[in-house]
């Protein structure tokens, strides 16, 4: 019983929050963009497991190469030779030189969180500085250095953090008194007076993510990231580019985010649709940095592990043969124009932002005073649910639907979620 499952969560696990919805399902199966629960309701999965589900529930190819791999062999560590880690590592090294011609070098992790530490301790061998700025708004995972670098009050919890973390403003045009293009203007001024005033001026890094995830699908202009990293780079830090939620093609047409912008990082991270629901993160970076911790004694179990090598490997082949990186693109603009039409009908619509299918619907009270609006939010999730599609919740205020679907999602799937949107508020 249902019941029986959820009494027993509350009873055994940390009181921590669980089930978003007030009224929570059971999901048993899932096939593509779809869900099934116990009774075999079907569910259009837009949310993703939080961004995660990249090619799709149970994905064939997927589904193959890890039966593929377990049929052999379970788990090495890194003590050992295995021609996988080696060959994905050359293979991700690749797709990162799109934006960075230095990227050379891989390390494997299990989570974003553990990847964004393998950045920061990079950053800080690199350069031989412990200051690092970081982006209000923002989420870079769970640890205790990521939590310091997380820009969102309620994540971050009571715990003594590292040092050394100063935040600059986001490039949130929606919430600035002014044009897009001025309130990108006025981030870059935040950077620059946060650098200035909050630091020794002689940084170790700059962590970003290119849209915010957590944060609301918060996306900034297009001037943005190329003068940030010029100015991060003026004071001697790296910049670390957090794809955990935008990279593996989620943004369209590119299997990075930062390539809309045409920044270049020096530090790539990325996770969760990198293997599609299996747990793998990255970091990518150039041979110049990843000498930097030569003679450092550091180590990951599980890191590049025969099953994450080739989970992450079908991921790759289905973005690839699948082209799902254009679909992404080209169903994201038909769902974003779809939902731009209901925020042109609806007045607790503030915004619809994002690139591909990484979207966000800013619910407000009015859109004369934009006054944020949670309760809404969450009410418009929880009545998409029983409309049978699954969608997020985030935003520092907790007002932003995030829409962030597996890539093989389809035009008609772009319009269900549109009606079910549409209906819910």
């Amino acid at each position: 019983m249902k019941t029986d499952i959820a009494a027993q969560r509350a009873k055994h696990l940390l009181p921590l929050p669980g089930p978003m919805y007030a009224r929570p399902i059971q999901i048993v199966e899932g096939r593509m963009q779809f869900l099934y629960d116990e009774n075999g309701k079907e569910y259009l999965d837009a949310f993703a497991g939080v961004a995660t589900v990249s090619i799709g529930h149970s994905h064939p190819g997927f589904v193959k190469a890890l039966k593929g791999q377990i049929d052999v062999l379970q788990h090495t560590p890194p003590l050992y030779l295995h021609p996988s880690v080696g060959a994905f590592a050359e293979r991700l090294a690749k797709k990162a030189r799109s934006v960075n011609p230095d990227m050379e070098v891989c390390f494997f992790t299990n989570s974003g969180s553990e990847a964004n530490e393998m950045a920061a301790m990079l950053a800080k061998a690199h350069t031989g500085r412990h200051e690092f700025v970081a982006v209000q708004r923002s989420y870079h995972g769970r640890t205790l250095m990521t939590i310091a670098l997380t820009g969102q009050g309620p994540w971050r919890n009571n715990q003594p953090y590292p040092v050394g973390v100063s935040f600059a403003p986001t490039d949130y045009a929606y919430r600035f008194d002014g044009t897009p293009a001025a309130s990108t203007k006025a981030a870059l001024k935040g950077l620059a007076e946060t650098l200035k005033t909050s630091t020794s001026g002689k940084i170790a890094g700059f962590f970003a993510e290119t849209i915010l995830g957590v944060g609301g699908a918060i996306t900034p202009g297009p001037e943005y990231f190329q003068e940030a990293v010029e100015l991060v780079h003026r004071h001697g830090g790296l910049f670390v580019c957090d794809e955990v939620q935008a990279g593996v093609g989620r943004t369209g047409k590119h299997y990075f985010g930062i390539q809309h912008w045409g920044a270049k990082p020096d530090i790539i991270v990325m996770a969760k649709g990198l293997g599609n629901g299996y747990p793998i993160g990255a970091v990518i970076t150039t041979a110049a940095v990843a000498a930097s911790v030569k003679g450092l004694l550091h180590y990951n179990t599980f890191g590049g592990g025969a099953m994450a090598m080739a989970a992450a490997g079908a991921v790759m082949d289905a973005v690839e043969g699948e082209k799902l990186a254009d679909n992404a693109a080209r169903v994201g603009g038909k769902l974003k124009a779809g939902l731009e039409t209901l925020a042109g009908k609806s007045d607790c619509i503030g915004e619809v932002r994002g690139m591909g299918l990484m979207l966000g619907v800013e619910l407000v009270k009015s859109k004369k005073t934009k006054e944020p609006a949670p309760e809404l939010t969450l009410a418009a999730v929880e009545k998409m649910k029983d409309l049978g599609v699954l969608v997020g919740k985030g935003g520092l205020e907790g007002s932003t639907i995030r829409i962030k679907p597996p890539l093989c999602f389809t035009e008609a799937d772009a319009r269900r979620t549109c009606e079910a949107l549409a209906q819910a508020i």
